[in-house]
C-alpha cells in the first residue's frame, strides 16, 4: 500500500545550518541589484506598460502548496517586478505627487522588516523611535511639544482621523462613539479643491459627504473665506451644527496653499476646530522661503501630512498631529482585558499608539523617517523643497516660451499645469487632444506627467516633487510632450 502521509515538515521557518550562508549570499545579490538599479535610473524609462504575458501569469498561478527556492522568487522580481514599477524613482516621474525615496530609506525598510516590530502599543525602543519622530514633527511645524500624534498609511488615513477627532471634540460630542452620529446634524468645510480623501472622510465617518460644505476659491484657487463665513451663517441659522474647517496647504491640483491665517481666525471666532490638510505642501515648511507662507499650520487644532512625499520618505509614512493629546485619546482609547496596560513589564508605557488611530497592529514606519531626517537633515531636506520649486519654475517659464503651450495656473509650489493649444479646435476635441498627448508622453518612457481640469479644461499636469528631477528633465518633458502633439497632428499618432 502507498504512503499517503503528508511530509514531516520543520515548524521553524527559520534557515538551517549551511542555508543560512545560502540565504546571505542571496540577500546580497538581491541588496546590490537594488543598488545598481538606484545608481542608473536615468538610463531606464520612467515608466513602460506590464506585458500581457506577465500579467496573465500573475493572475493564473495557483496557490503555491510546496515552497519553491527563494532564488526563484529573486529571479521572478527581478524580471516580472522590477521593470514594470510605477516609475515614482525616476527622476522623469512628475504625474503625481509621490516621493522618490532614498537608499537609506530603503535600507531602513530592511532593517524594520528584519526587527518586525508591531507598534500598536507596549514598552519597547521602537515606541520611543516613533515617539521621538513625532516631537520632531510638532516641533517642524510650529505645534506644542505637548502635541499628540501617530503615523498612519497616508493623509487619507490622517485626514480621517482628523475628521473623527474633531467630531468627538464638540459639546457632548464622546457620546457620538455609542449613540453613533445620526443625531447631530454636524457640518464642516473646505475649499472646492481639497483633496477627494476628505469628502470620503466624512463619508466614513458616518457624517456623510454632502455634510461636508465646498467652499468656492479665489482666482489664485485659495479658499474664499468671504463665502465661507457666509456658509457658516447660513448652516447655523437653518439648524445646522459647524463643527470643523479644513483649510489646504498645497492643493492637489495646483499647488495653492489656503489663507490659513484668515482661516484659522474664523475657526476660533466661529468656535470651530481648525484641521489643516498639508499632505505635500506642509513640509515646504522645511525651507525659509515658504516657512512664513505656512506659518499658520502652527495654529491648527490638527494636521495631516506625508513624510513619503517631500521628504522622500519611502512608502507609506503619513502623519497626523493633534494640538489637544486628551481630544485625540478620547476619540479612540478603548478599556479591554486583553490589552490591559500595566505600571511595569512589557505592557507599560502607556499611552499606546492604538489608543490614538484605529489600528491596533502598525508597522515600524518611525524608522525610515527617523533615518532620513537624521542622515539628510532638516537643512538638506529644505534646500531639496526649494529646488523642487525653482525647477517647476522653470518649468513654467519654459512653457511661457513656447507659443503652441499654455500655462494654466499660477505656481505657487512645485506644481506646473499647462496645456497644448490647438487653434480651431472645439474645446472638448481640444481636451481628448491634450488627453492623448499624456498617454503618448507616457508611454514613449522619457516622463510621466497626468493630467487634471483646470476651470473645466484638461490639462498636463506636472509635480516636481522627486529630488533627482533636475531642469534637463523637464525640458525633456516639455521636448517630449511637443513632439507627441506633433506626430499626432501629422496623422503619426
Amino acid at each position: 500500500m502507498a504512503d499517503c502521509s503528508s511530509p514531516i515538515l520543520p515548524s521553524s521557518l527559520d534557515p538551517v545550518g549551511e542555508q543560512w550562508d545560502d540565504l546571505r549570499r542571496i540577500g546580497h545579490e538581491m541588496l546590490d541589484e537594488m543598488f545598481d538599479n538606484l545608481m542608473t535610473l536615468r538610463e531606464q524609462r520612467v515608466w513602460q506598460p506590464l506585458p500581457d504575458t506577465i500579467r496573465e501569469s500573475f493572475r493564473n498561478i495557483d496557490v503555491p502548496r510546496e515552497g519553491q527556492d527563494v532564488h526563484a522568487f529573486a529571479k521572478a522580481f527581478r524580471e516580472d517586478v522590477l521593470p514594470y514599477s510605477v516609475g515614482n524613482r525616476h527622476p522623469g516621474f512628475m504625474g503625481w505627487v509621490h516621493g522618490g525615496g532614498t537608499p537609506v530609506g530603503m535600507l531602513a525598510e530592511m532593517l524594520a522588516g528584519g526587527l518586525n516590530a508591531n507598534l500598536g502599543g507596549r514598552d519597547h525602543a521602537p515606541v520611543e523611535v516613533e515617539r521621538m519622530v513625532l516631537r520632531w514633527a510638532a516641533a517642524l511645524m510650529g505645534m506644542p511639544d505637548t502635541a499628540s500624534g501617530i503615523l498612519v498609511t497616508g493623509s487619507s488615513m490622517a485626514n480621517f482621523i482628523a475628521v473623527i477627532v474633531a467630531s468627538r471634540a464638540v459639546e457632548g460630542g464622546l457620546a457620538l462613539r455609542n449613540s453613533g452620529v445620526g443625531q447631530r446634524p454636524l457640518v464642516g468645510y473646505a475649499a472646492t479643491s481639497a483633496h477627494g480623501c476628505v469628502s470620503r472622510a466624512f463619508d466614513l465617518a458616518g457624517l456623510g459627504s454632502e455634510a461636508l460644505r465646498l467652499v468656492p476659491v479665489d482666482e489664485d484657487f485659495r479658499m474664499d473665506t468671504a463665502a465661507f463665513q457666509e456658509m457658516v451663517a447660513v448652516d447655523r441659522k437653518a439648524g445646522c451644527e459647524p463643527f470643523l474647517v479644513v483649510g489646504t496647504a498645497g492643493t492637489v491640483d495646483v499647488g495653492a496653499i489656503d489663507p490659513l491665517d484668515e482661516i484659522g481666525a474664523i475657526a476660533r471666532a466661529e468656535r470651530l476646530w481648525f484641521h489643516v490638510d498639508g499632505a505635500f505642501g506642509a513640509l515646504a515648511r522645511l525651507s525659509e522661503r515658504f516657512e512664513a507662507s505656512l506659518a499658520a499650520i502652527g495654529q491648527a487644532d490638527s494636521l495631516a501630512f506625508d513624510f513619503h512625499k517631500w521628504a522622500q520618505v519611502p512608502y507609506d509614512a503619513g502623519c497626523i498631529l493633534v494640538r489637544d493629546a486628551q481630544k485625540h485619546a478620547a476619540a479612540f482609547a478603548q478599556n479591554l482585558n486583553y490589552l490591559s496596560r500595566e505600571d511595569r513589564g512589557l505592557a507599560a508605557g502607556a499611552p499606546w499608539f492604538c489608543d490614538f488611530g484605529p489600528d491596533l497592529s502598525r508597522g515600524f514606519r518611525a524608522l525610515k523617517v527617523w533615518a532620513t531626517l537624521s542622515v539628510y537633515g532638516t537643512q538638506r531636506l529644505g534646500h531639496m523643497v526649494e529646488r523642487c520649486c525653482d525647477v517647476a519654475q522653470y518649468l513654467a517659464a519654459r512653457v511661457e516660451r513656447e507659443t503652441a503651450l499654455e500655462l494654466m495656473a499660477p505656481v505657487t509650489l512645485d506644481i506646473v499645469c499647462f496645456r497644448m493649444v490647438v487653434p480651431g479646435m472645439a474645446d472638448e476635441d481640444a481636451d481628448v487632444f491634450n488627453g492623448e498627448i499624456v498617454k503618448d508622453v507616457q508611454e514613449s518612457g522619457l516622463a510621466a506627467p497626468s493630467t487634471t481640469r483646470i476651470n473645466g479644461r484638461l490639462v498636463i499636469r506636472a509635480a516636481i516633487v522627486n529630488h533627482r528631477t533636475q531642469e534637463e528633465d523637464v525640458d525633456r518633458l516639455v521636448d517630449t510632450v511637443l513632439a507627441c502633439a506633433e506626430r499626432r497632428r501629422s496623422g503619426g499618432a
